[in-house]
């Protein structure tokens, strides 16, 4: 950071603004009357050396003050508000007396230190913060001596900038709208025509990284191209989605592939999250959206996945499937197309909203919920409670379309309580590091509302058995729609948490509370619950089973290898770090004389991929014990053990892995890119899995660890 500081003389005003919020005499307890408040001057010192004084008084609920000039002249006038005095005064500081006067006589009177110098400021010090909670604002103060106040300029490249008044003491802040560095100049005034400046080089900077919600943003990475446009704004439609900004793209011509692009920071972290959901709002139904992700440089490496929108002018969540991307590239730009194939006119019936951009595990699981009630006999809940408001269950459902047409379920009526909810126990406590989603459809009837209560749904995790339930709680908010029938999933390990955080850590919570539209309103809402579900139960394994962690727990009897050395107790050691913390571990080890090195064991029965296509380890290959440029990679072979050249008809995923550290990596047969023999769900004769690490045909030398080796769906 440069610092320049220097001395000149310069012919304008010192501007010299006071605040101050004391309430002394605050009757507000009286007919709602209330003393002024917030009282400010605002001093203009001529840069003359005359010492001539302009001072402007200011506050809330004030209409009239009396200002006291502190020259020891004993006196005194009386100004409107809006209106101003002046005063000569010698060099000194002075103590300016402000008083107040309100509408009914109420006063508040507050003292501000006025000084009054003719020699240049010195030991100018300068104070410039990036703002805590958004980066892209600018806080300065400054201090020096002899100064009665300073102007600040954000950006001196700026030549129409006009200066930002600081006054002693005091802050001003500033928001920039694009990454980059910026010059600051501080300019120091006292009462005489010489002026002392600083300036400082700042740089502002914002990632740009998933999830984005266009709160704060960096709107220098969001463009459009071959004739859309698009631009950061206030939401229109908070109407199923409380986001203050969202993104507004319009799709014009003259292009049929007019889009936008987002580029982010770094790439996309695709470990453990490979699908893509966002909020996205189209003005008509049925329209397609395309969200494909490109390579920084190269736009060659990319996947595009297509959804369809609802649309009909609401907001939507739309979810893009990449667990089929490659993993082994990098992807750093999501492009978007709306309805592509179709030249857009760049009217309202082409104009998209998006917002929450964010990446997530994937759907909710299909398989049986830990927990349920469908409120049509089916549940495992014993039973549902209510506080200040009316709960029915199993009745009519009235509103019988749309995406519910059970006959029965539950009706809340919360008719003004102030802290209205339903709610039940669970027979144990939540596990939430395994199963973190709970899922219900709501309905809310516009005709079963009063007031203008935001409309909304909170799902609470409380300990039940604390004698204040609430006050270590964890909860997510979400908006709803009104008129129809809509599912909402709350996950715990994705979505915002109000209150109590890191509920994953959590093992104390076992009751849910449901919420409509908040606590602390008198309105009246009633709302029709249906379907809730927590958790999932996987179906039970079938044979055959191929598991081992390497510490004497797994169904795999005898680890076999050809040109290599295998030791399946290894002690970890000082590779016990990142993701894996067991004690022992298999260590292969290709020291470069087999060109076909490799690990493998057998099963009995045959492997049914229909049945279970996953197998999944854990890896960690060391930069140590490499040797030679080969490619860093692991591939999964499936054969049949029993034929007499096992290798000629088998299917094999290769995966690129990284070094130095602990990665889990998952092969599916389903869904992977195969080499080899391809339908290997339609083979039945596998029975063989071979593990080799850098590929065949070569005499470098490898060494790797795996452990929790497991065959899964």
């Amino acid at each position: 950071m440069k610092t320049l500081k220097y001395i000149f003389s310069l012919s304008l005003i010192v501007i010299v603004f006071f605040n101050c919020t004391e309430d002394d005499n605050d009757l507000s307890f009286v007919d709602n009357v209330v003393a002024p408040s917030n009282v400010s001057a605002l001093f203009q010192i001529t840069q003359d050396n005359t010492g001539l004084v302009t001072i402007t008084p200011n506050a809330e609920n004030a209409t009239s003050y009396t200002i006291k000039f502190g020259d020891g002249t004993g006196e005194e006038v009386t100004v409107k508000q809006g209106e101003s005095t002046t005063r000569i005064y010698t060099e000194g500081t002075y103590s300016v007396v402000i008083e107040a006067i309100g509408i009914t006589g109420l006063k508040t009177e507050v003292t501000k230190e006025l000084p009054v110098y003719f020699r240049a400021p010195e030991n100018l010090e300068v104070k410039a913060e990036i703002d805590s909670s958004n980066p892209f604002v600018l806080n300065v103060s400054a201090t020096a001596d002899y100064a009665a106040s300073f102007l600040v300029y954000f950006d001196t490249s700026n030549t129409d900038e006009e200066p930002t008044i600081l006054a002693l003491d005091e802050t001003v802040s500033f928001e920039y709208l694009s990454v980059g560095d910026y010059t600051i100049k501080v300019v120091a005034l006292s009462g005489g025509t010489e002026v002392t400046e600083a300036t400082q080089v700042i740089t502002i900077e914002k990632p740009t990284q998933l999830p984005i919600d266009f709160e704060i943003f960096d709107a220098t990475v969001f463009q459009g191209f071959g004739g859309a446009s698009n631009e950061v704004i206030d939401n229109p439609d908070t109407n199923g989605n409380s986001s203050s900004k969202v993104g507004k793209i319009v799709k014009g011509g003259p292009e049929n592939w007019a889009g936008n692009v987002i580029t982010l920071s770094a790439p996309i972290d695709f470990s453990t999250k490979k699908f893509i959901t966002m909020n996205v709002w189209s003005p008509r139904a049925g329209g397609k959206v395309v969200l494909k992700l490109e390579n920084l440089t190269e736009a060659s490496t990319n996947m595009e996945v297509e959804a369809t929108t609802v649309g009909n002018s609401t907001w939507e969540e739309v979810t893009f499937d990449f667990s089929e991307i490659d993993t082994s590239k990098s992807y750093q730009k999501l492009v978007l197309f709306f309805d592509i194939g179709t030249i857009g006119t760049g009217s309202a019936d082409w104009t998209f909203y998006i917002d929450n951009i964010k990446q997530t595990t994937g759907p909710v699981s299909n398989y049986a919920p830990l927990i349920f009630d469908d409120f049509d006999g089916n549940s495992n809940i014993t039973t549902w409670a209510q506080d200040a408001s009316v709960l029915t269950l199993n009745t009519a459902n009235v509103f019988n379309k749309g995406i519910n047409t059970s006959l029965k379920v539950l009706k809340y009526d919360d008719n003004g309580g102030q802290y209205a909810n339903i709610r039940f126990d669970a027979a144990g406590n939540f596990d939430l590091s395994t199963s973190s989603t709970f899922t219900l459809k709501l309905y809310v009837p516009s005709s079963g509302l009063t007031g203008s209560q935001t409309n909304k749904i909170q799902l609470k995790l409380q300990n039940g058995t604390a004698a204040e339930p609430w006050a270590m709680q964890s909860a997510i908010e979400k908006n709803i729609v009104l008129d129809q029938w809509q599912e909402i999933t709350f996950d715990f390990a994705n979505d915002g948490i109000l209150g109590s955080a890191n509920p994953l850590a959590r093992t104390d919570f076992n009751r849910v509370v449901l919420q409509l539209n908040g606590e602390n309103n008198t309105d009246h809402v009633i709302g029709y619950f249906d379907d809730f579900a927590y958790g999932s139960t996987p179906p039970a394994d079938t044979a055959p089973f191929a598991t081992d962690d390497f510490e004497g727990n797994g169904t795999i009897t005898t680890w076999a290898q050809d040109g290599s050395v295998v030791d399946t107790a290894f002690p970890i050691g000082v590779l016990k770090t990142g993701m894996n913390y067991s004690n022992t571990v298999l260590k292969y080890d290709d020291n470069g004389s087999g060109d076909y090195a490799n690990i493998r064991f057998d099963v009995t029965p045959n492997f049914n991929l229909n049945q279970k296509s996953k197998f999944t380890l854990k890896l960690y290959v060391p930069t140590s014990g490499l040797t030679g440029s080969q490619t860093n990679k692991i591939q999964l072979k499936l054969q049949d053990g029993t034929a007499a050249e096992p290798w000629v008809l088998q299917t094999v995923i290769e995966k690129t892995i990284v070094l130095d550290q602990w990665q889990e990596i998952t092969f599916d047969f389903a869904s992977d890119v195969v080499l080899g023999q391809q339908n290997p769900l339609d083979r039945t004769d596998f029975s063989r899995i071979v593990i080799q690490l850098n590929g065949e045909g070569n005499s470098d030398k490898v060494i790797g660890y795996i452990d929790d080796f497991k065959y899964h769906n």
